[in-house]
């Protein structure tokens, strides 16, 4: 599962530079602010509740 929210923690970032390259594709940020979100819920609740799965 640490694979996984490493996976889609750069999923998000790389959608936030691309959508803030390009104007016209304005979504990708939204997307990338959602999976970043996403991934940082998911890391905080491993963390506060000391498991190891998610």
């Amino acid at each position: 599962m640490n694979i996984l929210l490493v996976i889609v923690a750069i999923i998000a970032i790389v959608l936030l530079i691309t959508g803030g390259i390009s104007s016209s594709l304005s979504f990708l940020i939204w997307v990338g602010v959602v999976l970043l979100v996403i991934a940082v819920i998911a890391f905080l609740v491993r963390v506060l509740t000391g498991s190891r799965r998610v």
